[in-house]
């Protein structure tokens, strides 16, 4: 076996890894850029960014993702669709036949933290089988001190191997791809696919089930500060807009995905940023495009011109979801604490495809958990086979794949945390208007982020509202930037009697969801969704 880099006084012994070739622990960017070149993992494009492609996994396999049922954890897991069981035994043989494929093989070791509040922070460790992955953790996550690298001790292992496969009649896996998650043991087993958000994204789920037992709310949301010092959130899934608005050259960024609300504040989990880059727009996120001219960015699945190494930011030929993953410092105005006073305002970001929510109105309380548990967005049509209207997307919390616990936990949680600072919170329809997708138009980026900026600013305090019919939302008559017209969705249709109709049916469509929540949570919740006709 032998070394490079800097090892800590923790050996992978714990691991169950043995006989290995070359470890590369902690490796800094340059090497691990001269390592993934090496290897053929990457290409090297215009300005920097190392470019890599993921194979046929350009996303994250939820369907493969299994957390281990043992004694400790098992009365407080949220079992079913999320959270598929899978039994010891059959975690310790994949285990063991994934230390074995890894025998006399080069490792790479990153050693870091989760969690910027020193009270709350978890020290980790990602062992990778590709140096990329091992550059895209140590963008990702809170690079230690030297001082503290010595003695580090990881609370919980990820060990990644995209090209050890699983058998799935052997493994009782649902295919050769698997994530596993053992909190008896603290280990994370990946293997057979080369998405490294897999990475984030499991150790966001270890977060999410430590967290609480702590009295911290964890979070799948951005957060920044203004110069007044007040703190903002976002929430939002993919495609919201949460990255970008929470990209303001005006505002301090905390950071731009996952973080915790404890009793001192917000925090964030991570010390980089993984962000969208399909059509990305130079002008109307130029903090974010800059990442694409720097060195250390990993650029997955993008395309790269051949002749010249520049990027291709509007190719999707490979996926719709292209990313980037770099250090947080790469944000001119990035926060260098990672962390925040407790928040004044709170903003729930929607895509609405079907064009009938609001672009901007304000929750009381009980709306404020209503949307919080419902976590709604919607896919556009055509992004499959037919598939001819908007869908749906309810994530409950915003982030269901990532909740080890009921959902109704984290709401509580959510629910205190407003109830004690006062914060208010908006609902912030960033989609369509005018009609659903493919008839309407999207709402303008400068639109919205005059909204948001009211917000921030407080300029939309004692600024007359109406209430909306049918979703019951008080939506403001007037806001600073931004034309009356687009205020009222109805008026924005043709024909109102349209509006009616599609705005009823998403209203049912709420209804619906939140039927499998309504007896574990307060009927005052569940009065405050929309009233369908």
């Amino acid at each position: 076996m032998r070394v490079s880099g800097r090892p800590t006084e923790h050996s992978l012994d714990n691991h169950g890894l043995y006989n290995l070739d070359t470890i590369h622990w902690n490796l800094p960017t340059p090497a691990l850029y001269e390592q993934a070149i090496r290897a053929h993992e990457g290409v090297l494009s215009h300005m920097g960014p190392l470019v890599v492609r993921t194979g046929h996994h350009t996303g994250r396999s939820a369907n493969d993702k299994f957390v281990v049922e043992e004694p400790d954890s098992r009365d407080h897991i949220w079992w079913g669709e999320i959270n598929r069981p899978i039994d010891e035994a059959h975690f310790d043989l994949l285990h063991h036949r994934l230390a074995s494929y890894l025998q006399m093989k080069e490792i790479y070791v990153q050693d870091c933290y989760v969690g910027a509040d020193p009270d709350y922070r978890m020290p980790v460790r990602v062992i990778s089988e590709y140096a990329w992955h091992s550059l895209f953790a140590r963008n990702l996550f809170i690079q230690p001190k030297p001082e503290e690298l010595d003695t580090l001790a990881p609370e919980f292992t990820v060990i990644d191997v995209p090209r050890f496969h699983a058998i799935p009649s052997l493994d009782r896996t649902r295919s050769e791809t698997f994530i596993l998650v053992n909190f008896a043991k603290r280990l994370v087993l990946i293997g057979g696919t080369s998405y490294a958000g897999e990475i984030k994204k499991s150790l966001f789920t270890v977060m999410n089930y430590l967290m609480p037992f702590r009295d911290v709310l964890p979070m799948h949301c951005s957060a920044n500060i203004g110069p007044d010092g007040r703190t903002a959130l976002f929430f939002g899934l993919s495609g919201t807009g949460k990255t970008t608005l929470s990209a303001d050259a005006a505002r301090t960024l905390i950071g731009d995905d996952e973080h915790g609300w404890s009793p001192n504040g917000i925090f964030n989990f991570e010390g980089g940023c993984y962000a969208k880059m399909i059509r990305l727009s130079p002008s109307a996120e130029p903090e974010i495009h800059a990442t694409t001219r720097r060195f250390g960015t990993v650029l997955e699945n993008v395309t790269v011109r051949s002749e010249d190494r520049r990027l291709d930011l509007d190719d999707e030929s490979l996926t719709e979801n292209t990313r980037g993953a770099y250090h947080i410092s790469a944000i001119p105005n990035a926060s260098e604490t990672g962390m925040g006073g407790h928040p004044s305002v709170v903003l729930f970001l929607t895509c609405d495809a079907f064009g009938v929510l609001p672009p901007i109105s304000r929750l009381t309380p009980e709306q404020a958990m209503y949307h919080f548990i419902s976590g709604y967005t919607a896919r556009v049509a055509g992004t499959e086979k037919g598939v001819t209207e908007p869908s749906p997307v309810f994530s409950a919390c915003y982030g269901a794949p990532f909740l080890p616990l009921h959902p109704q936990r984290y709401a509580e949680l959510l629910g205190r945390r407003l109830a004690e600072h006062g914060t208010q919170v908006w609902l912030i329809n960033t989609g369509w208007s005018g009609g659903p997708y493919g008839v309407g138009e999207r709402i303008k980026i400068p639109h919205t982020r005059a909204m948001v900026n009211a917000v921030l600013d407080g300029r939309l305090d004692g600024v007359p509202m109406r209430l909306d019919p049918i979703f019951g939302l008080q939506i403001p008559e007037s806001c600073p930037g931004v034309p009356a017209e687009i205020l009222d969705p109805r008026s924005t249709w043709p024909n109102g009697a349209d509006y009616d109709a599609q705005a009823c049916k998403l209203a049912g469509m709420f209804a619906a969801n939140f039927n499998k929540f309504a007896d574990q949570v307060d009927p005052r919740i569940v009065a405050a969704g929309p009233k369908a006709a």
